[in-house]
């Protein structure tokens, strides 16, 4: 540690206290360094925590309950800190631990059913587990091996999510998890540990209990052992999730969570995250549960009392929305009978598909997708079936949604009626006394209308359906081709996506990142910036040098523009403040013209005209004038000596035989040379008055001019000719 150096050292307080004849373990839990010196290696103070009367103590700390009248520094810093000496993973100190029974059975003591098990103190007793788990895998799963009651213990703290996590870790459904260690588990493939977790579907009440066992089923699908792999994917298996969730008596809950299992079951891909994907990719071990033929017949057994439910609400009760009111809600449970429906036509069972057809699936699932007109959960599922129905090139499935399900007229007759029905006996209901709101699902059935004209390219069936229909054809002309040139955002005139290759970006800063950057402007007009004085800098002399001076040899060259853009390129956050996000200092390649410099003002010189022809000019012109007398009246006071004053707006020109100048040069008559905020004085000529033109001859008044350049420098005093 940097106080070890020599010069830089003083004395930790964690060696001060180790240097004390006598001392105890709480001294060092309460010394804020502790942790750091474990990171660091500490040797005198690891030697002194490998103590296995130490390590008791600190486990202790971590499965036992303080005193209801102990110290806070005792109930909360010792337990943080004793947990946190251990995730340090010190070999020596997880040794004694592992290689110790007494000391594991005092860790595991935690499980039993007479303590008590604070959230607190659970994520501790985790976090020293899972930490075993990958430190010391072997040890602790042969210990695991002999003592199977912790797994039962587990299953049954399922309900807190710290258990939970320690459970998933154990029996190898993770996806972080050790891959070392698939021999010390095959144990695991011959104990009841999924009857175990599926039986919590039916004792217990809990909605977190049933949510963390259908996880670690889900989790048990995408990466577990062969056996239990094979075990969880059994027709008998499947039938027992579908018996729990079809229990009358249980709640709504336990068919939720279960569907989960089954859906995951289908499509094990369907839950898992981008991440957890790439992390399989690596993996030469652990099997993918697929749903087998059996499998799926097995769920097929229980679909129609499934049906069944799509029927009945888990709540009957009125819920108000700010459309109106739905009575009953769709609710959770047939949302979710919805969603595996969907994923049970993608699978490509043709038993399935039979099923689902004789059972009318479909036709219902159609009708609750305009029944519920502001459900977008629905409607994505509902789309999902319909999709798969019409892409299966299955005349089935394809004749049962245009024929018996009649899609196409209900599409047509949404369209006639866009607002919301005030039938009373539908379940939505728009409010009282206010016009009924336009329907919340027209996106979704423009999607399925372009699906259906792009499959009838290819499929007879469709096209012979759609070209029967006089009022479709009407409709796809006058309605759904210029609503599809409406909602095509690549030709919108705002230029946002700018063009097709950038369909695919994810928002408008990517596309910033990826332009090029002019970096010659981008470094002479942060010279520019600096020169003027637009930004402050420590050595002002230094920072305003004379005309001569290239303009890039200021403060920046190409090679530091360079260094800029790599950080604007790579950095995260655009802060407007910032001198490198002001759109005024830098320039694109493609947006600049010219070679003039970016102007701080809106109004650049090169619009305002080198000479003025006529006595009258316009508002633009007027404001552009106001601008250039304000900078010119800031940035000296005027003298017996004529100077030029640039501003940086645009190229230099010479003062006119009538005594006007242009937007660009402004005269004036400082005594002597000198540097000003804004610029540079250069003595060029003498005249005996200061004289400034401005572009409109009405307006030149050399007293007021004069007046208002005084009170724009103080501190100089003018002289008049």
């Amino acid at each position: 540690m940097f106080w070890r150096m020599t010069g830089l050292s003083t004395a930790s307080p964690v060696d001060s206290i180790l240097d004390k004849e006598s001392f105890t373990l709480e001294e060092l839990l309460d010394e804020d360094d502790i942790i750091q010196e474990c990171k660091a290696l500490n040797t005198r103070l690891i030697n002194f925590l490998r103590d296995k009367a130490q390590v008791e103590k600190l486990l202790r700390y971590i499965v036992e309950e303080s005193p209801e009248d102990a110290e806070k520094k005792q109930s909360f810093k010792f337990p943080f800190i004793a947990c946190e000496i251990f995730t340090c993973e010190i070999d020596i100190i997880l040794r004694t631990l592992v290689e110790d029974e007494e000391l594991m059975d005092l860790l595991f003591s935690f499980l039993k059913p007479d303590h008590t098990h604070s959230a607190l103190l659970s994520g501790y007793f985790s976090k020293v587990v899972i930490c075993l788990m990958l430190r010391k895998s072997t040890p602790l799963m042969n210990y695991v091996q002999g003592h199977q009651e912790i797994i039962t213990q587990l299953v049954d703290l399922i309900g807190i999510t710290s258990m939970m996590e320690v459970l998933l870790r154990l029996i190898g459904a993770d996806e972080t998890m050790y891959t070392g260690s698939s021999e010390t588990m095959k144990w695991l493939e011959d104990t009841n540990v999924l009857d175990l977790i599926v039986d919590k579907f039916s004792s217990s009440e809990s909605p977190e209990v049933h949510a963390n066992a259908a996880e670690i089923l889900c989790a048990i699908t995408r990466y577990a052992p062969p056996a239990l792999a094979s075990k969880i994917s059994s027709p008998s298996f499947v039938g027992q999730l579908f018996h729990h969730a079809l229990e009358e008596s249980r709640p709504k809950s336990v068919l939720v969570h279960s569907l989960s299992v089954c859906i995951s079951l289908l499509d094990p891909k369907r839950l898992a995250s981008a991440s957890y994907q790439a992390y399989r990719s690596n993996l030469s071990h652990g099997t993918v549960v697929t749903a087998s033929p059996e499998t799926v017949d097995g769920m097929l057994s229980s679909l129609g009392d499934l049906l069944k439910l799509l029927e009945i609400s888990a709540d009957e009760s009125t819920l108000p929305t700010t459309y109106g009111h739905l009575q009953p809600p769709f609710g959770k449970h047939r949302l979710k009978i919805v969603e595996f429906i969907s994923v049970l036509l993608t699978i490509g069972s043709e038993s399935a598909e039979k099923e689902l057809v004789q059972q009318g699936a479909v036709k219902r699932v159609i009708d609750l997708f305009f029944e519920y007109a502001f459900n977008n959960f629905l409607h994505h599922h509902v789309e999902n079936i319909l999709v798969s129905c019409l892409e299966s090139n299955k005349s089935l499935l394809i004749d049962h949604v245009l024929v018996d399900c009649k899609l196409v007229d209900k599409i047509l007759n949404s369209e006639k009626n866009p607002t919301l029905s005030t039938d009373p006996s539908k379940p939505t209901i728009p409010t009282e006394g206010r016009a009924p709101p336009k329907i919340g699902n027209s996106g979704h059935m423009t999607r399925i209308a372009n699906k259906l004209v792009q499959l009838s390219n290819s499929n007879s069936t469709i096209q012979t359906h759609l070209q029967e229909n006089s009022e479709w054809s009407e409709w796809l002309t006058n309605v759904l081709l210029k609503r599809n040139e409406v909602e095509n955002v690549y030709q919108w005139a705002c230029g946002r996506p700018t063009s097709l290759h950038n369909a695919g970006r994810d928002s408008d800063e990517e596309d910033m990142r990826d332009r090029d950057y002019d970096v010659a402007a981008l470094a002479n007009n942060l010279s520019q910036a600096f020169r003027y004085g637009i930004y402050s800098n420590d050595d002002l002399e230094e920072g305003q040098g004379s005309l001569d001076r290239d303009d890039e040899d200021v403060y920046f060259d190409d090679e530091s523009a360079e260094v800029v853009i790599s950080s604007l390129r790579l950095s995260d956050d655009n802060d407007s403040s910032s001198l490198f996000t002001n759109s005024n200092w830098f320039a694109f390649e493609d947006d600049r013209g010219g070679s003039s410099l970016t102007s701080p003002s809106d109004n650049t010189a090169d619009d305002a005209p080198a000479k003025v022809d006529n006595e009258e000019q316009d508002n633009e012109e007027d404001t552009a004038d106001e601008v250039i007398l304000d900078q010119i009246d800031k940035v000296a006071p005027f003298s017996d000596d004529m100077e030029t004053i640039v501003l940086g707006n645009g190229p230099t020109k010479e003062a006119n035989g009538d005594d006007s100048i242009t937007p660009e040069v402004a005269s004036v008559e400082p005594e002597d040379k000198q540097i000003v905020p804004n610029g540079v004085l250069e003595n060029e000529t003498t005249k005996d008055d200061a004289t400034v033109t401005s572009p409109d001859p009405v307006s030149n008044k050399k007293e007021e001019v004069a007046d208002f350049e005084m009170e724009a420098s103080p501190k100089v005093e003018p002289q008049m000719g």
